[in-house]
């Protein structure tokens, strides 16, 4: 595994943000946006930087929704983009204190299996102890069985398994 960094997006990265998508879309994954602030429903990059950046302001951020910042995991050797991640401030919203949690990412498909999703989640709870949180809430797919190691890896403690309508969910908490 390359060395990474975790960045805010910028225009720089457009044309690999697109290509991260394309590759998303591709591999047809269920819950393969996880993470990427609704990266799948914006036509262009810029825009999709504008919502992030509203998103990571509580002044701007629409009232329904919780302030998060999102960040692009870059591979230091070459700039390409290995996965893209959130911090959401807190998790006092009805879908993310159940079962959405303060973190969720997603890894390119052709970057799986390298180790950039443990690495990716240890950078971020760094960022949350900067942000003083003391614990985060973490939640994976009962199937999911590399976002559960990933989880473990990083101090996940399990919580218990939820029932979202059909849907087998794990919640695990990191205590910072």
């Amino acid at each position: 595994m390359d060395e990474i960094i975790l960045v805010k997006p910028t225009m720089e990265y457009a044309d690999d943000i697109m290509n991260f998508r394309k590759e998303i879309e591709h591999a047809q994954d269920e819950d393969c946006f996880a993470g990427c602030s609704s990266l799948e429903k914006y036509d262009t990059v810029k825009e999709w930087i504008s919502h992030t950046e509203k998103y990571s302001n509580p002044a701007t951020c629409p009232a329904d929704k919780v302030p998060s910042d999102v960040y692009l995991a870059i591979k230091k050797a070459d700039q390409r983009i290995v996965g893209i991640i959130d911090l959401r401030h807190h998790i006092d919203h009805p879908v993310l204190g159940l079962w959405g949690g303060h973190i969720g990412y997603s890894i390119r498909p052709s970057e799986r299996r390298k180790g950039y999703a443990k690495e990716m989640l240890r950078l971020n709870l760094e960022k949350c102890r900067e942000k003083k949180l003391e614990k985060v809430m973490i939640t994976c797919s009962e199937e999911n069985q590399a976002s559960e190691k990933t989880i473990l890896a990083n101090g996940g403690v399990y919580e218990k398994t939820i029932d979202v309508d059909g849907w087998k969910v794990k919640r695990y908490w990191v205590y910072l």
